[in-house]
């Protein structure tokens, strides 16, 4: 310490944490009094050289000594490998003016207000490296909704590859270090900047793109060129005809799949000006500034379209605002005069009902995500100038990527060839190979997946020991419907819609859903039961119409409902305030309603099936019931054939003598006794080759049998009573 207002600390990696790569320093709290600061205080850091950051709490436990970091804060202190810190607390400056360089790529995507939003709330020092990760460990109460708004676009835009990219401060203004705000001019070297109140500068639009690079939007795009040409260009035949057309267009579609590129490419075929507006950029300006910049945006040249981005930030559903009023009233005004105004969204249900009224956005035209088919075109698009392997099947690549949007693909591609690149830094002739398309899949996801997949490893139905029966219904269920979908069509009958896997605890239900979902190469949205019931009247049921849109937009889904029996009880019986009957109505409805649940498939797990409404497991919801029972000794030997394929077992392990002891032990009890055998065997020597049958010994005393003969009785009865 060296005068109470600065401290010298040990720096400490934090690879895992949550707030990686947002400027985030945690200390300890006492470390905090002694500073005088409080979480979300800002800080100087000085190492081999000086940085910036924001201070949060480390985690209970955390040492007085140590002050956790992420590997890009310490990049940017230049101890990489750790070393010596000196915390400093600094006056909360707000930067004027932040100019920063990156990847070409996130350059030609990401807009200046874009950008912006990433580094809200963010503290930047010229020459550091910054992430595109938005700052949401300590956001303002006000610019929380900014946060979400910029996670989304960001995810919309560029794909997965938001997440990675690294961007350079390359001038700030003051020169030191200073707080990103709404109020900051943030721009690109020698490119586009944000507009300021003192010198309100316009962004370029992108180019337009071509129609032909738009493959699964031709019939929209022909649909829009059609409005547009015909109120641009030959208003006089509709006035001969005593009738007028309204230009006020509103394209819905998964996030990522070229709505607005849809748009600039249909201008630039009927020759309009295009006006380009983000509408969680304008909505988080004051209302003066906001209604001043709306104004500016529609005030355009004939003829001209004005696109209105994420519509549902300026004129939300639920939250109407005075801006959204102004907002309304500048589309009439603009509809009037003969100004295009389109508007895009991927949450239509969130989209103020007053703006889809006739005479405001009278046209509705979906994206819809793409198939198969589709993704092979675009693919084909976006592959068009790389030099691909001869072992590169596109059409395989294709039924890979499922929920893919045009945004994953295009990152998906830029994924393949860094790690071509990688593969041929030397090679005069480079080409990209099926081999790199494998590695990018590993880690490009779709982004209307985000956060609500599961993993499942490379899992498939032949990694599961035994349950032939069961995995031969599981087939025709679950990946018949998924896999041939034109099958079931041919032959006129809809497939099943649900399955319900029932059994004791630890028999491998979990296990199944993710073998199926490697098998089929399908989404899965997995949900446990209680994550859908909230407190708050309502709530529950958007939760789980969100759900269901969610698994429609990336179909083919697989639904995994763990624990349904606390999601959709017997109707009736609790005593929430009838929360859970109002979930269990909304489930049906989506389950079995008007709206058509196309290439989506839900299984239910429970081991209490008796406490799950009748009317969920009636034919079109859940209507499969399989019964998944403990092992029998032919069943755990394969088991613990399946569990220990990774293992070197010694030859005088015999698992299907150890099989035929093991009565009351479920698959996730064989499991985890050749885990603990393993783990034995590392007690007894961290250089051990093998695990033997002594192991294996060890391990049997400490793993005890959890199945309860009891409740597999009962099980079993109810099995026979269903079958």
């Amino acid at each position: 310490m060296s005068d109470g207002r600065s401290l010298t600390l040990t720096a400490s990696l934090r690879p895992a944490a949550l707030d990686a790569r947002r400027g985030i320093v945690r200390l300890h709290p006492e470390v905090l009094t002694a500073l005088a600061l409080k979480p979300g205080d800002p800080v100087r850091l000085t190492g081999r050289r000086e940085t910036a950051g924001i201070v949060a709490l480390a985690e209970t436990g955390a040492s007085r000594a140590l002050l956790y970091a992420d590997d890009l804060l310490l990049g940017n202190l230049g101890l990489r490998d750790g070393g010596r810190v000196t915390v400093a607390p600094v006056p909360a400056r707000a930067a004027h003016r932040v100019t920063l360089d990156g990847p070409p790529e996130i350059l030609a995507l990401v807009s200046p207000e874009m950008l912006r939003l990433a580094l809200l709330g963010k503290v930047v020092t010229v020459h550091d490296n910054v992430s595109l990760l938005p700052q949401d460990v300590l956001p303002a109460a006000e610019a929380r909704p900014l946060v979400a708004a910029a996670r989304r676009s960001l995810a919309n835009t560029v794909g997965y590859a938001w997440t990675t990219a690294l961007l350079t401060v390359t001038d700030a203004d003051p020169t030191g270090s200073g707080l990103v705000t709404m109020d900051t001019v943030v721009g690109w070297d020698h490119g586009a900047v944000t507009h300021s109140p003192e010198t309100p500068l316009e962004v370029p639009t992108p180019e337009a793109p071509s129609i032909e690079d738009l493959p699964g939007l031709r019939t929209q795009a022909q649909e829009l060129t059609e409005l547009l040409d015909l109120g641009f260009h030959h208003r006089e035949v509709l006035g001969r005809l005593g009738t007028e057309v309204s230009l006020g267009v509103l394209i819905t579609g998964p996030a990522g799949s070229g709505k607005s590129a849809l748009v600039r490419a249909v201008a630039a075929v009927v020759k309009a000006a295009v006006t380009s507006v983000w509408a969680p950029e304008i909505a988080a300006l004051t209302n003066d500034a906001a209604a001043a910049r709306l104004r500016k945006a529609f005030a355009t040249a004939m003829p001209a379209v004005v696109i209105v981005a994420d519509v549902d930030a300026l004129a939300p559903r639920d939250t109407p605002s005075p801006l959204a009023t102004v907002f309304r009233q500048l589309i009439d005004d603009a509809l009037r005069s003969g100004t295009a105004v389109v508007c895009t969204t991927s949450r239509p249900e969130s989209v103020d009902p007053a703006l889809r009224s006739p005479g405001v956005l009278d046209h509705e035209i979906a994206v819809p995500l793409p198939d198969a088919a589709l993704r092979k075109e675009q693919l084909t698009v976006l592959t068009r100038r790389m030099p691909l392997a001869e072992n590169v099947r596109l059409d395989d690549v294709a039924a890979r990527t499922p929920g893919f949007v045009a945004a994953d693909l295009a990152a998906l591609v830029r994924e393949a060839g860094v790690r071509a690149a990688l593969r041929q830094k030397s090679a005069e002739s480079p080409t990209v190979a099926g081999e790199d398309f494998n590695a990018a899949l590993e880690v490009v996801r779709p982004t209307s997946m985000a956060e609500s997949t599961v993993d499942v490893g490379g899992l498939s139905l032949d990694d599961v020991g035994d349950m032939a029966s069961v995995k031969e219904v599981l087939t025709e269920s679950v990946l018949w419907p998924l896999t041939y979908p034109d099958t079931f069509a041919r032959l006129g009958v809809q497939p099943p819609r649900g399955v319900l896997l029932y059994g004791p605890p630890g028999c491998g239900k979990t296990y199944l859903v993710k073998a199926i979902a490697g098998t089929g190469k399908a989404n899965v949205l997995s949900v446990k039961g209680a994550e859908l019931l909230s407190k708050w009247v309502g709530e529950s049921e958007r939760a789980v119409r969100e759900l269901f849109r969610r698994a429609r937009e990336a179909a083919p889904t697989l639904v995994f409902l763990d624990e349904v029996d606390a999601l959709a009880p017997v109707r009736g019986q609790a005593s929430d305030g009838g929360t859970t009957d109002r979930v269990v109505a909304s489930l049906l409805t989506e389950l079995d309603g008007v709206e058509s649940l196309r290439n989506v498939v839900v299984i239910g797990a429970t081991n209490r099936p008796d406490l799950v409404d009748p009317a969920l497991l009636r034919p079109g919801r859940l209507e499969r019931l399989v019964y998944v029972p403990p092992p029998d000794s032919d069943a755990r030997a394969d088991i613990l054939r399946a569990a220990g394929s990774t293992v070197p077992l010694a030859d005088d392990v015999d698992l299907a003598a150890l099989a035929s002891t093991l009565d009351g032990f479920s698959s996730a009890d064989c499991a985890a006794l050749v885990r603990e055998a393993a783990l034995a065997a590392m007690r007894e020597s961290l250089d051990a080759a093998t695990v033997t049958a002594k192991h294996v010994e060890v391990a049997r005393g400490r793993v005890r049998p959890s199945l309860q003969r009891e409740q597999v009785l009962w099980l079993e009865t109810y099995a026979e009573r269903h079958a």
